[in-house]
């Protein structure tokens, strides 16, 4: 096999209190291609990266290759861009050189290249997530859930977002948090989405990061009083996410509005529980 396609999906992760640990992969995919053969150009940074790491890893003889990606995850906007480009050539020279690892242990390196879990085990494995840095539950999503993204036309970088947070938060706060990340969690298992209502408020560290996206509560205010059950910064923004099990058009424009800037659009989209998928759309298989 001398070429071979990587279908990823994005994600939207944190979903508000669950910091690095829960996610949603959707149905919003970017494909990543690989083929052996001497590169046009220099690779990217967080291609080598993840190719020096595969390599290390599964014991491989490193070959050379050129990779491209296209599809609508956009970059820097918390839906998960970094993640497609890393699963994609992780799992595309996984392939390529026979499949030595498997789709564990390809999420830890993933996760080790991202830093935290929380976008890597959603595109991964699909559905709802809660991860740690080397274990991972996965729970389906029903399609009745619907995800209204507002997506501005600015990028936040993940370093920047990570900056503003602070070193520590005050006890009560962390309390709310740990509840609602842990009622956000049995809301998913059990499909019982209605229950989510009131989840989002609020968690840190969501506050600290308002000045990134200063019209945040406002949007999420606004798709709540059209339907939605809650909303929250989708990663580190600047996408911001609403939850709806009705009247997604709505909510879709009454983010929009609220937010008021102009180059925002607004994406109904609805989970995805496969996760990453092999060229011909099989899921990733055992090593060997």
């Amino acid at each position: 096999m001398d070429s071979i396609t990587i279908r990823v999906p994005g994600t939207t992760a944190n979903l508000g209190p669950g910091y690095d640990c829960l996610g949603v992969a959707l149905r919003l995919y970017n494909q990543v291609t690989l083929r052996r053969t001497r590169p046009e150009g220099k690779l990217p940074p967080i291609v080598e990266q993840a190719a020096r790491l595969f390599f290390e890893t599964a014991g491989e003889k490193p070959f050379a290759f050129d990779w491209a990606i296209r599809g609508d995850v956009p970059q820097a906007r918390g839906l998960g861009s970094s993640v497609t480009v890393r699963l994609g050539v992780l799992h595309g020279l996984n392939t390529l050189a026979g499949r030595p690892l498997d789709r564990e242990e390809i999420f830890m390196l993933c996760t080790e290249l991202e830093g935290h879990p929380d976008n890597a085990a959603p595109a991964e494995f699909g559905g709802f997530t809660v991860a740690g840095n080397e274990s991972c539950l996965a729970f389906p999503v029903d399609r009745e859930l619907k995800f209204v993204l507002l997506i501005p036309d600015f990028e936040v970088a993940t370093p920047d977002a990570r900056r503003v947070l602070p070193e520590t938060v005050p006890h009560a706060g962390a309390v709310t948090s740990a509840a609602n990340a842990a009622r956000i969690t049995a809301a998913f298992a059990a499909r019982h989405y209605e229950a989510l209502e009131g989840c989002f408020e609020d968690p840190p560290p969501q506050p600290h990061r308002q000045p990134l996206i200063p019209f945040l509560p406002a949007v999420i205010a606004a798709g709540e009083k059209a339907g939605a059950i809650g909303g929250f910064l989708s990663g580190s923004g600047s996408t911001i996410a609403c939850l709806t099990l009705e009247a997604e058009e709505a909510v879709a424009a009454a983010m929009r509005k609220a937010a008021g800037v102009p180059g925002a659009r607004t994406l109904i989209v609805e989970a995805d529980n496969d996760g990453v998928r092999i060229g011909d759309g099989k899921k990733p298989g055992k090593k060997g």
